[in-house]
């Protein structure tokens, strides 16, 4: 196998919600979207969406609930003020703020945001990992 991630997909409860919420944040819908599932282009990988019922049934489990899952999606940024820029945005847009933004034990400055579906995302500066 090869070291890489393609596409991650997040399985959402409500579509419509979920696209406008990634959209507002700057997502770019990819055309190949349809109305059963929205992709958006990420530098070299794409994001999905897709009903989280339907994904549970294509994966052949129960549908799987609430609360932390063990996975959080990271987005690092150029400065410690463009961190709290973009938790305010989520936040505006209907996301729930988890854990401000702070300096971490490692020398960066992070917080995290839920989406309407309770995907976790970190927002991160990282001075020892470099953004173009």
């Amino acid at each position: 196998m090869a070291p890489r991630i393609s596409l991650i997909t997040l399985g959402v409860s409500d579509l419509a919600r979920a696209r406008l919420f990634y959209e507002k944040l700057g997502f770019p819908v990819r055309p190949e979207s349809t109305g059963d599932v929205v992709f958006f282009g990420l530098n070299g990988l794409w994001l999905a969406l897709y009903p989280r019922q339907a994904l549970a049934e294509d994966i052949g489990c129960a549908r799987l609930g609430e609360g932390f899952s063990a996975i959080t999606l990271a987005h690092n940024v150029r400065s410690k003020e463009e961190v709290a820029t973009v938790l305010s945005l989520a936040e505006n847009l209907g996301g729930k703020i988890i854990k401000p933004a702070q300096d971490t034990s490692w020398g960066g400055f992070s917080g995290y945001f839920a989406d309407p579906d309770e995907h976790l995302w970190e927002i991160a500066w990282n001075p020892f990992f470099w953004i173009e």
